[in-house]
């Protein structure tokens, strides 16, 4: 019997191929929980009143840590399962906020691939977009990773 919702092989993934996932709302328990768990107890992130004093933020923002947490997640269940083999180096840059209510989107295109010197796999690095609802992008980064052949690892 077939698996459905098996993600990309290397030779799926040649220069030049863009994709998109389908997008998540961040909600307000999706900020608390994250900040919570990883320590990120910063008042830019759980003070309102700071913000209003402080900060040009106006409203209740999510660390970018998460945000780009919540687009490698749309990432992987779409594109990675059963043929992602590692993570292996990124760049990322914050280009702008990420605010309870918005929905993000991660656009791709792949910038780089080439074959491991053992065979099986390959090495795909892409150019990935987390866009909003209103179509900016507030992250970009560039992950490496090591991506199944079709003749398997």
């Amino acid at each position: 019997m077939d698996i459905v919702g098996l993600g990309l092989h290397y030779e799926e993934l040649p220069i030049g191929r863009q994709f998109k996932t389908i997008g998540r709302t961040v909600t307000d328990a999706d900020i608390v929980n994250f900040i919570n768990c990883t320590g990120m107890t910063e008042v830019l992130f759980i003070d309102q009143e700071y913000l209003k004093e402080h900060s040009d933020i106006k409203g209740r923002v999510a660390p970018g840590a998460l945000a780009y947490t919540i687009a490698e997640g749309l990432l992987v269940q779409s594109t990675m399962q059963h043929t992602g083999l590692a993570f292996l180096n990124m760049e990322l840059n914050i280009l702008g906020p990420v605010f309870a209510g918005d929905t993000i989107h991660v656009e791709c295109e792949v910038i780089e691939a080439r074959m491991t010197s053992k065979g099986g796999r390959g090495l795909v690095r892409t150019r990935n977009k987390i866009i909003n609802q209103k179509g900016e992008v507030v992250i970009e980064y560039t992950p490496l990773r090591m991506i199944k052949c079709l003749d398997g690892a």
